[in-house]
């Protein structure tokens, strides 16, 4: 009697998960138009689900997500929403890693339903780091006191803060970085009434002024290296720069800039003629995943009269010796100025095969040109491309790798020219090939349509950060 009753519920079960579907009367030869544009997209097995909209005008909408050809997942309504649920998706990228999945939608439109071509992406083997951290903030100037750090979890929707500037009286945070992908050896600047650089290592924070005697400049863009005994900054004199029209609203630029390698052991600041020098500007510092060589970029020495786009970058690097500190044999490896070009933002990949990097017409801030593009350097032969496959007509900006080197994170203004949003693409680690890229889920769909904050500076790390209240109460101090 048990067995019977139990047969009835798993059809009745059966019977009302497929009631409210209809069988399409027509199929027309396309795919739907999807917003987020999440098609033929190589996504991580445990990114949360890419919940999207149906830009296409109808009465009702159902949804059918599977792999291979069985359905995992109905979902429909009168709404253009389609919001996935995560224990479903969950169970179905656990069978899906490595295989496609595919979501087939139809619409109702004058009570006549139509079934599009199936939208298909692929689910890959290699997880993504399951948290990224970035800074929020106003698109522009005026409003940098209204900013925050925050982390998110990939995995779901959750994001926290980590250093909101409301709670400790508007100073600016920035240039958040980590050892290795760990949350657990990090620094940040403040700047402020309690400004300094907060170190974060062996689960303490410490607070430090990063100036190097006989500079009057501060220390700016920060790296970590590998061993977590030094760090390489670059120590800058930004301006701003404002015009009157013209798609670059806002230049920024270095009037001087110097590398300069900061001993956490002795906590002394330390460097060399081939990164200090009257002749030349150089930032941007980058370590080879086993800290033998220091990346950075190379710009002739601003003076006074020269016109910003006219200062160009070229992209060098030098050897490093961990336990003399001394450094050696400098070489450029991209004369990206007898090109009329420049870059900006060189980051090795962890197996050290490749180097990514942004290439722009002038200057460095690349967030500000809409030219700026990704570029690939293969550091085995030498060869350099631009990556056709992730890149816009607008601004691609800011890239961090993986800790995996499966995936890697970029800022792109692709959406509307203003608002810098994080995207994330797959990365072939043998052929140097990735995959489409993907703007990161969010829970509500239409969460980019009203959200007006910048995305500043993503980073992957492989836990999220703990003990937040400390980086508050270190700042305070």
């Amino acid at each position: 009697m048990k067995k019977m009753l139990f047969i009835g519920w798993l059809i009745g079960v059966l019977f009302s998960a497929c009631t409210s579907f209809h069988a399409p009367e027509t199929k027309t030869d396309r795919q739907p138009a999807l917003f987020p544009d999440y098609a033929d997209v190589t996504f991580p097995p445990n990114m949360a689900p890419p919940n999207f909209r149906i830009c296409e005008p109808a009465e009702a909408y159902q949804v059918e997500i599977g792999c291979g050809d069985r359905v995992e997942i109905y979902i429909s309504n009168d709404r253009q929403q389609v919001r996935i649920p995560v224990r479903k998706w969950r169970e179905l990228m656990r069978k899906a890693a490595g295989k496609d999945v595919f979501f087939r939608i139809s619409i109702r439109q004058k009570g006549h339903w139509t079934v599009f071509n199936d939208v298909v992406n692929h689910i890959a083997v290699q997880p993504i780091d399951p948290v990224l951290v970035y800074r929020l903030l106003y698109p522009g100037y005026e409003l940098w006191n209204e900013m925050g750090i925050y982390q998110r979890d990939l995995t779901s929707y959750a994001e926290i803060p980590v250093a909101a500037n409301r709670d400790f009286e508007g100073q600016c945070v920035n240039c958040h970085t980590f050892r290795n992908h760990s949350s657990d050896t990090m620094m940040l600047h403040v700047r402020g009434p309690h400004g300094g650089t907060l170190i974060r290592r062996d689960a303490t924070f410490e607070k430090m002024t990063a100036k190097i005697e006989g500079n009057k400049l501060g220390a700016t863009y920060p790296a970590w290296h590998p061993s977590g005994k030094y760090i390489a900054y670059s120590l800058n004199e930004i301006q701003q720069f404002f015009h009157s029209s013209g798609r670059k609203a806002i230049e920024v630029a270095d009037l001087a800039a110097d590398i300069v390698v900061y001993d956490l052991e002795t906590q002394q600041m330390f460097s060399d003629s081939l990164l200090c020098s009257d002749r030349y500007m150089d930032t941007f510092p980058s370590w080879s995943p086993d800290g033998t060589s220091l990346y950075f970029c190379r710009s002739r020495a601003y003076e006074k009269g020269d016109s910003l786009d006219r200062i160009r970058y070229d992209f060098c690097r030098v050897q490093f010796d961990a336990e003399q500190r001394k450094f050696h044999s400098f070489e450029c490896l991209y004369a990206a100025s007898a090109e009329e070009k420049s870059v900006s933002f060189p980051r090795v990949s962890p197996d050290g095969k490749y180097l990514m990097f942004v290439r722009m017409d002038y200057g460095n801030f690349s967030i500000w040109h809409p030219e700026s593009d990704l570029f690939l350097f293969d550091l085995e032969n030498r060869s350099m491309r631009v990556l056709d496959e992730v890149n816009s007509d607008d601004v691609e900006s800011y890239h961090t790798w993986s800790s995996s080197g499966h995936w890697f994170v970029f800022s792109s203004k692709r959406l509307d020219g203003l608002w810098a949003r994080p995207y994330f693409a797959y990365f072939d680690t043998a052929s140097g090939r990735t995959g489409k890229p993907f703007l990161l889920p969010q829970e509500d769909p239409g969460f980019y349509d009203t959200f007006t904050f910048t995305y500043n500076v993503p980073e992957l790390v492989k836990a999220p950060i703990g003990d937040i209240g400390a980086i508050v109460r270190a700042i305070n101090e």
